[in-house]
């Protein structure tokens, strides 16, 4: 079993362990899962007396812890190694949910707990990676801010909370706040638990719960609405083109990818044969995604150019977008360009580690064999826009747990050759965030399905001998179904030639887009 390992650099060894032993974090601790290792700097002192402390030079209210024991404690840790260490203070950037599950994908972490009037600023520079705070406010040490990160963090890693539903349907996730929730009994205080919550209609309630939870985040938390609105924004103009798009949208929907680059084009078609107009009006205007709308939901952006004496204004205007997505905890991006610039200025952006590049435009897929990454193949991209379930006939399907590992590692892995970051720790990863199901006959495994970590269905297998049973179509359903009561939209990437698979997916009711994908991997001299 894979375990996170987090390393706390303190003074006081025996608050750290108090503070996170107990509840969630303690068990995944006893679970091997994570693993805390406390450290009293105390301990690496040069000084007899087992002082860490020196009056500051120019002078000063309070003491400063020195850097000797500091730098000794981490490397007693380290042992030299580049480790991702985090200094826990007020003068950091500030600690949010993106942060907590971009640390979440470190294997390793150390953290720095001050005290007295902070740590020489020397030492700080040698082993410091990140300066972090939890707030615009002064404690007494760094223990605590240390305890909120770890926490918020640990959370995070597959296996930790034993329910994926868990830390994706929860405050901030998706810029917005957690809806209201109720238990039991269903009347307290006069009070009654919204009809809603007791129909067992899945859809309806993932319905209720978003519209709670918009309600709420904009009333509390407005600057969080406003991104809210922003990505929906720019969820409506990628659905003009939804079949090409729907990989994007439902990133952006699921809140699982960032926005690296957006480029909105409107290209204003001009009058035909009209010579008054030629060269009197621009071609195309450019404007942010971040561009603000009137109170009626409106564009604030003029509807129209400004006319110069009675020449006429464009009569027609077509909306094109450039974007550049990235999925940190896959190190997958997904980028469209609407022209040759913006194709270049995505390529340029393309942050160092990433792994796969999913493009469906001929010319960005010329630009990055150009940045150093290769085509693996074409793809058919396919999805599901109905709301109504899929009926699943084989009833032996349950979701997947380390049991199952070596069987899915042995038809899948292909020794991780077949596509970046298909190996041992991607069916690893994916068993424990509850995204794959098996398919089980005779008394044993006969199959699996699962979804991919930037969204997509897909890793879908059936022993040859249990083929054409509908067993192929009901592990699909299944996922599919739980797909829907997320309230996601079902889309897959099939290999271009795979008639067997397109054609499962129309049986089922999936749609195919235009476009051809190309899946992009790093070569070797772009990662060396």
């Amino acid at each position: 079993m894979h375990t996170t390992i987090f390393h706390v650099l303190t003074l006081f060894p025996e608050m750290i362990v108090q503070g996170l032993s107990p509840s969630i974090i303690g068990r995944a601790w006893e679970k091997n899962i994570i693993s805390l290792n406390t450290v009293n700097i105390r301990d690496y002192t040069a000084d007899r007396h087992g002082k860490v402390d020196d009056y500051p030079y120019g002078g000063g209210a309070g003491m400063l812890m020195q850097a000797q024991p500091v730098y000794d404690a981490h490397t007693a840790v380290t042992g030299g190694r580049k480790v991702r260490t985090i200094y826990v203070t007020p003068q950091g950037t500030p600690f949010t949910q993106a942060k907590a599950q971009e640390l979440a994908l470190e294997d390793e972490l150390v953290f720095l707990c001050g005290h007295y009037e902070g740590i020489d600023e020397r030492v700080l520079e040698e082993i410091v990676t990140d300066y972090i705070s939890i707030g615009d406010y002064v404690l007494t040490g760094g223990e605590l801010p240390a305890m909120v990160m770890i926490d918020a963090i640990a959370r995070l890693i597959p296996g930790v909370l034993g329910n994926d539903i868990s830390a994706e349907e929860e405050s901030f996730y998706n810029d917005l706040l957690e809806y209201p929730q109720y238990s039991r009994p269903e009347v307290w205080h006069e009070k009654k638990v919204p009809e809603i919550l007791l129909s067992g209609n899945h859809r309806k309630v993932t319905e209720w719960r978003l519209e709670q939870a918009k309600q709420r985040t904009a009333e509390r938390r407005p600057d969080l609405y406003e991104k809210y609105q922003e990505k929906q924004l720019l969820i409506q103009r990628l659905a003009r083109h939804k079949r090409n798009n729907i990989h994007m949208m439902e990133s952006l929907a699921r809140g699982c990818a960032e926005v690296l680059y957006c480029d909105i084009m409107t290209v204003n078609h001009l009058s035909a044969g009209n010579p008054a107009v030629s060269g009197q009006y621009p071609a195309e205007v450019k404007h942010s995604v971040t561009e603000k709308h009137s109170e009626s939901g409106k564009s604030a952006v003029p509807e129209k150019f400004p006319t110069k004496g009675k020449c006429p204004v464009p009569e027609k205007r077509i909306t094109e977008i450039s974007l550049l997505l990235y999925h940190r905890s896959c190190k997958t991006c997904m980028a469209i360009a609407a022209d040759i610039a913006s194709g270049e200025a995505i390529a340029e952006k393309l942050p160092e580690d990433t792994e796969l590049v999913i493009v469906s435009d001929p010319v960005l897929k010329e630009l990055l064999t150009q940045h150093h990454y290769r085509v693996m193949d074409s793809y058919i991209q396919m999805l599901y826009t109905r709301k109504e379930p899929l009926p699943v006939r084989h009833k032996d399907i349950y979701p997947l747990t380390m049991e199952h590992f070596p069987y899915v590692c042995r038809w899948y892995c292909n020794d991780g050759k077949s596509v970046p970051g298909i190996n041992d720790a991607y069916v690893r990863e994916r068993i424990q965030a509850g995204a794959m199901y098996g398919a089980f006959a005779e008394g044993r495994q006969v199959g699996f399905v699962g979804i991919h970590s930037e969204g997509s269905l897909g890793m879908l297998f059936v022993e040859g001998a249990f083929r054409g049973q509908g067993i192929a179509s009901s592990l699909e359903a299944c996922v599919v179904n739980r797909m829907l009561e997320k309230g996601w939209t079902p889309y897959g990437h099939i290999s271009a030639g795979n008639t067997a698979s397109e054609k499962l997916q129309e049986k089922l009711g999936f749609y195919k887009a235009e476009k051809t994908f190309w899946w992009l991997e790093k070569t070797l001299a772009n990662s060396t």
